[in-house]
């Protein structure tokens, strides 16, 4: 490759984000030991927020968004790369403080890759996503929590968003009874078909009786939405069961009761993906690579280049895109 790059270029004025393609020198590339001939990104609701308004994310501008890339090491100056390697990076606010993937060319810390597993290739790597790796990681404190298929029904709520989508897909693969909760009925055939047991509608969890405590029904819950769904969903777990919680999308609180955690002996797990270390890293990319049905994660993916980010930002954060969102930046 040249000594330039192409990358969506973002600029913010009276709290408004605009943004230009651009054809940049490799010297405007911030720090790092490792370039990456990046190949696809792709777009969560964080990069929704950057691309919008800024939420507060990005702290210098201009900027250049992504908070998840795929691609080929060019140029490594880390013992643990090399020119070549197949790499994805998640998190370590790349996207938000330091420049990310809504570019031809990224340079990072290596200890912020992660070696793809060969089964996975950088495309499907995107269609996964910091999305799907995080539903990886809500499987994994489940199932570290002692949740087995033979301990009862899983509820994952927004199932048929990004995260959603691909855990619904990952429990169903190891054998698990899922619950799909959606404020989208209309997508019930699609959430079956990645293996939903069955399809609940959100209002069913949100006009749920206002009390702490309901019939135990799940023995885990992966919860990306939070607010009133979670504080329902927490009243129907079963006695010992478990909840993995890592999204917002219905705001960081909610109205919840003390009374599951001391009376049932529910547990939360609360996961973070940003910061999480390589190794528990490692592991999530490896289990992505043996538990995820692929074919059906492909079922997932609508494909976009750098010019249509603008476009669907609005309407990721309104909760209209369908599972995963793969952007071919060199498109």
């Amino acid at each position: 490759m040249g000594m330039s790059f192409r990358a969506l270029v973002l600029t913010q004025a009276d709290r408004k984000v605009s943004g230009a393609i651009e054809t940049l020198d490799d010297s405007r590339l911030p720090a790092g030991d490792v370039t990456v001939a990046v190949e696809y990104s792709t777009l969560n609701y964080k990069d929704g927020l950057v691309l919008t308004s800024g939420g507060g994310l990005v702290k210098a501008w201009p900027h250049v968004g992504g908070i998840d890339l795929a691609g080929t090491v060019e140029a490594s100056d880390n013992a643990s790369f090399k020119p070549g390697d197949k790499v994805v990076l998640n998190g370590w606010r790349v996207g938000e403080l330091h420049w990310g993937g809504y570019a031809t060319k990224a340079r990072v810390k290596g200890d912020w890759l992660v070696k793809l597993p060969a089964s996975i290739s950088t495309k499907r790597a995107m269609a996964i996503g910091t999305a799907g790796y995080t539903s990886m990681l809500c499987v994994l404190a489940l199932e570290k929590h002692g949740v087995r298929p033979a301990s009862g029904e899983v509820l994952v709520t927004g199932a048929a968003g990004g995260v959603g989508s691909v855990a619904v897909a990952i429990l169903a693969k190891l054998g698990y009874q899922v619950v799909a909760a959606t404020g989208r009925p209309q997508e019930a055939e699609y959430l079956k078909a990645l293996g939903a047991a069955t399809i609940v509608e959100r209002r069913e969890l949100t006009e749920a009786p206002d009390r702490p405590l309901l019939s135990e029904r799940y023995a885990g819950v992966v919860d990306t939405v939070s607010g009133v769904m979670l504080a329902r969903a927490l009243a129907q777990v079963k006695y010992g069961g478990a909840a993995a919680v890592c999204g917002l999308a219905g705001g960081p609180a909610f109205p919840g009761s003390i009374l599951p955690f001391i009376l049932r002996g529910v547990s939360m797990y609360g996961i973070d993906s940003v910061m999480l270390p390589k190794a528990p890293r490692e592991e999530a990319w490896r289990r992505l690579g043996s538990d995820l049905l692929l074919d059906k994660l492909d079922s997932t993916v609508s494909d976009a280049g750098l010019g249509d980010l603008a476009g669907l930002a609005p309407r990721i954060l309104k909760g209209e895109i369908r599972g995963r969102v793969v952007v071919d930046v060199n498109r």
